[in-house]
């Protein structure tokens, strides 16, 4: 009988050791592909900055169809974001890449973030075990960036990275007013830091550089939300007045469109119109987050297939026509 019990309870063992091994190894697998995911958003964006010609906002690249772990890919760019200049420096300190891995340096940037400073390296290609097999040298030379900087941790050299750096750019958040008063919105968000309102848009706020807020219940409950500056002016330039029915022909992911219905008081009605299908569930979330009843959201298949036919006519149908009526009556075409 003991023996009995003692196989039943091995067994179980077993069996919640392989469970928590598959769990661990989908967990692995999903970091991996975040980490190649992210690299290729960083690149979209290092290449914008770099041109000064930026294709769309970081968080448009993250929720774009191509992306499919979108929340770990967010997460770990934005991370990679923050500790960049140091990330660059280490790397340029320890001289380790060249050749191959030179080509690839915004997944070299990912992964580091991830060797120095983010989670342990489980599951990996021939980008982490080049970088692993390196560590004691990143470890070496970002130890060296302190002793240089005169700091002793890691967060004292982050903040002194921020306060020399060229352009220091705020963070900004805008209030839904159709959930929650501006006054109320910077009282909760100045628990966290420092808020101030901007000069331009009346319901938008003012955080310092670096601020995340992606993880703030006010953010995951849609009572702001997080949309820069020149996004939020379109619709305070349109200036709608409630009772108006507006057209908003490219809508996702949906910010805009929100803010139009949000200065409209919720009192009239926003047609939203995407044509991406994928996009339209990124403004779906957003219109339901936002809690703004006014928007009808329309999925513009059917624009297209009319569009379609209607070129199709006139190419084969209504022009060759046309030029035979000519040549019948004029000898021409």
């Amino acid at each position: 009988m003991a023996r009995r019990n003692h196989l039943k309870a091995a067994a179980a063992a077993a069996a919640s050791s392989s469970s928590s091994s598959s769990s661990s190894s989908k967990a692995d697998r999903s970091s991996y592909f975040a980490r190649r995911e992210a690299a290729k958003v960083l690149r979209s964006v290092l290449k914008g900055d770099a041109t000064r010609n930026a294709k769309a906002s970081i968080k448009s690249l993250v929720y774009s169809p191509s992306i499919r772990n979108k929340k770990a890919t967010f997460a770990l760019l934005c991370q990679t974001l923050k500790y960049l200049p140091i990330i660059k420096d280490v790397l340029s300190t320890a001289d380790i890449l060249n050749g191959k891995w030179k080509r690839q340096e915004e997944l070299m940037y990912i992964i580091t973030y991830d060797v120095l400073f983010g989670q342990e390296i489980v599951l990996v290609g021939a980008a982490e075990k080049f970088l692993l097999l390196r560590k004691n040298a990143l470890e070496t030379a970002l130890a060296r960036l302190c002793v240089r900087q005169k700091v002793k941790h890691v967060e004292d050299l982050l903040l002194q990275y921020s306060q020399t750096s060229d352009v220091s750019r705020p963070r900004y958040v805008r209030v839904n007013t159709l959930k929650m008063d501006i006054d109320q919105a910077s009282e909760e968000l100045g628990k966290v830091c420092k808020v101030t309102k901007d000069d331009v848009v009346p319901d938008l706020l003012v955080l310092p550089s670096g601020t995340d807020l992606h993880d703030h219940p006010l953010v995951i409950n849609g009572d702001v939300l997080m949309q820069g500056k020149a996004s939020c002016m379109v619709a305070v330039a349109l200036g709608p007045q409630p009772g108006w029915e507006v057209l908003d022909a490219c809508s996702a992911p949906g910010n805009k469109t929100v803010h139009i219905a949000a200065l409209m008081r919720g009192k009239g009605r926003v047609i939203a119109c995407e044509l991406n299908k994928d996009r339209v569930r990124r403004l779906e979330d957003t219109i339901k987050r936002s809690g703004a009843s006014s928007i009808l959201c329309i999925f513009v298949i059917l624009i297209v297939i009319i569009s379609s036919i209607v070129e199709l006519y006139l190419c084969t149908i209504l022009l060759p026509s046309f030029w035979y009526y000519k040549w019948i009556m004029y000898g021409e075409c």
